[in-house]
């Protein structure tokens, strides 16, 4: 594991929408003015009857996207994290409560849009997200991965919220399939700890997990791909038998991963201690995606002295 490709998964939806679109006649995609960040212009590019752009209306792309599959077809509403759970969260909660068979593709999510600042940083997004009944939300780690939650949304009947990193990631393939509320051991090395990370943390998970190997450490990798809804079984059996567990999500600490994976614990007698690894309650800062995330937390020696913390 200590060798791998890194990629920008998002460089790969217009890709995958093109080669699943030629495919599926019913799938449409939406924009907001954002279509060569998020690569889904080559979608247009290749079927411009079935894109739409709206402009920067995002709550009005969430309704046209509404429109369209009351209508029977599969549209995929792709744009920055921020504004698909952020600006048109009104209009998402209103097709999950008629849950409608709306995708959604949220990119940059978390700090990896670094120089735009606050405004653009999704820290919120799964909280946001997974709190809205209906929805499904996951989250790929990797290139393939990724198609395959893409293929899952199109197969599933009802909303999907796909997070999918700007930053890089481990190009790592796991030899399973992704499925809605499973969750992936990608190494297990003993029961000290467990790292638990969501896909667009992957990079850092991967490095911390090394890092710890190397200093003598046996723990568990754990990739969380479906959030919404959650391997409950894995999580309750990890946290049975580790002595710690530590979550890393490029989000905020609050409603995310973190949160998400207390929910379960809490309801055991007994459980090993948790630590979270991601943003505090702040806004976060402008500046180069890297040198921002370690600001808030996300660095190896943070994510180390946690695990440390929790088995001591």
């Amino acid at each position: 594991m200590s060798e791998y490709e890194m990629v920008e998964m998002r460089k790969k939806i217009g890709e995958i929408l093109c080669e699943l679109g030629e495919k599926d006649q019913r799938i449409y995609v939406l924009d907001s003015d954002l279509a060569k960040s998020t690569t889904s212009i080559q979608f247009k590019d290749k079927f411009p009857n079935r894109f739409i752009e709206t402009g920067i209306a995002e709550a009005s792309a969430m309704s046209i996207a509404s429109g369209i599959a009351s209508e029977g077809q599969i549209p995929f509403y792709v744009n920055f994290a921020m504004f698909v759970s952020g600006t048109a969260w009104t209009q998402l909660r209103q097709a999950a409560y008629a849950n409608l068979n709306v995708k959604m593709i949220a990119t940059h999510p978390g700090m990896d849009n670094g120089p735009d600042g606050a405004s653009h940083h999704a820290n919120e997004d799964i909280a946001l997200v997974r709190s809205i009944p209906n929805v499904k939300v996951l989250i790929p780690s990797n290139i393939k991965e990724l198609k395959e939650a893409i293929e899952i949304a199109i197969k599933y009947q009802g909303p999907v919220y796909i997070r999918c990193s700007r930053d890089v990631v481990p190009n790592v393939e796991f030899e399973n399939k992704a499925e809605i509320g499973k969750a992936t051991i990608v190494e297990d090395l003993g029961e000290e700890f467990a790292l638990i990370y969501e896909g667009t943390a992957a990079a850092i998970a991967y490095k911390s997990f090394q890092e710890l190997k190397d200093r003598g450490y046996k723990g568990k990798l754990i990739n969380i791909f479906s959030i919404k809804p959650i391997d409950i079984n894995l999580i309750n059996n990890i946290a049975s038998t580790v002595k710690g567990i530590v979550t890393i999500e490029n989000h905020s600490v609050l409603g995310g991963l973190g949160g998400t994976i207390a929910e379960i614990v809490a309801q055991n007698p007994k459980h090993a201690k948790l630590a979270y690894v991601g943003v505090s309650d702040v806004f976060t800062e402008s500046g180069k995606t890297s040198d921002v995330k370690a600001k808030y937390g996300l660095t190896v020696e943070n994510i180390i002295k946690k695990v440390e913390t929790v088995i001591k």
